[in-house]
């Protein structure tokens, strides 16, 4: 049996009840869909080199993605992390992103005969705006991982 790990100051996301809740059936084993969201995030979503941290509870992590040319960090804190099943993670951006609120990313990787089934469910937005941006954006998050990581090993 694992040793279930204390969070250190768990976020609190009960005055902002808004969230997002996403699910893709991508065609990769759970496994490869876990180190895409702790350890290979450089291959498809940050910027080479910018990622710092390690996929451990309680530690924190930084990384920057760039979009039309502007940079974005993001940072937060791993919370659980179970291979090859779950990814829970706090996730703070600025403007344009979570607006600097501590929100809760939750990843679920089940697996399925084709594949893996992904659940996103990201809460805690700070207001209709950041929601429905993030309601427009998962989708195609994961369209992007899922066509990155199905590529060819060079």
């Amino acid at each position: 049996m694992e040793a279930q790990t204390t969070i250190i100051c768990p976020p609190d996301i009960t005055s902002r009840p808004l969230g997002v809740t996403v699910q893709k059936l991508i065609k990769l084993l759970p496994r490869k869909l876990f180190r895409a969201w702790t350890t290979e995030l450089d291959l498809w979503l940050a910027a080479p080199g910018s990622i710092l941290g390690k996929p451990e509870p309680n530690t924190p992590f930084y990384f920057e993605t760039t979009h039309q040319g502007i940079r974005h960090p993001h940072y937060g804190r791993f919370l659980h992390v179970k291979e090859p099943e779950l990814v829970e993670l706090t996730w703070v951006t600025g403007e344009g992103g979570t607006e600097g609120a501590e929100t809760l990313l939750t990843l679920e990787l089940t697996p399925h005969e084709e594949g893996t089934l992904v659940r996103l469910t990201h809460a805690g937005f700070p207001n209709e705006n950041a929601q429905k941006r993030h309601e427009d954006a998962w989708p195609d998050v994961l369209d992007q991982l899922e066509e990155r990581m199905s590529r060819p090993a060079d």
